[in-house]
């Protein structure tokens, strides 16, 4: 495949599959500058990687794993950056997520993004995959782990979350 190829395939992969670009930069970054900084990052790894992609896997899939990881990877370097923020307390970050006049199913929306905002990043990771629909073997394959484990984990977080959102309520 010629270099020209190569890249025009690469581009209509990405396009098709521009979603998972703002999911996953959408769970780990609040700012839309990080957000835009995690998804280029993510575009350079896919693309550094691209002659590794294997055909008979579903594109989707080595997608998110690659996505995942270095969302993990630039949410802990990040971390590790803001240490010495000083962070605003819960009132100020509620008084400035929902304007008063938001609907119920948008401060829901909302009070759902805390939550997962709060998850380590591994469950954050399967808490995307699951909302995506993607099955637990799929899931298992882009984060190496076993099925069960995958089961196991959303169910802890699903009970998290229900006690969470009953607490909040």
């Amino acid at each position: 495949m010629s270099q020209a190829a190569r890249q025009d395939r690469f581009l209509g992969l990405i396009d098709e599959h521009r979603k998972i670009l703002h999911k996953v930069s959408g769970a780990y970054c609040r700012d839309a500058a990080d957000r835009q900084d995690l998804a280029q990052e993510i575009v350079v790894q896919l693309w550094r990687l691209f002659d590794r992609f294997d055909e008979r896997l579903k594109f989707s899939t080595w997608m998110y794993r690659i996505a995942l990881n270095v969302a993990i990877s630039f949410h802990r370097s990040e971390t590790r950056r803001r240490r010495d923020v000083v962070p605003a307390g819960e009132g100020v970050l509620e008084a400035a997520a929902a304007p008063p006049d938001a609907s119920e199913r948008d401060q829901n929306l909302r009070r759902l993004q805390r939550f997962i905002e709060r998850l380590d990043p591994l469950d954050r990771a399967l808490v995307i995959l699951y909302l995506d629909g993607n099955s637990h073997e799929t899931t298992a394959e882009i984060l190496g782990i076993s099925s069960s484990n995958v089961g196991t984990k959303i169910g802890r977080i699903k009970e998290r979350l229900k006690k969470d959102w009953t607490r909040t309520a």
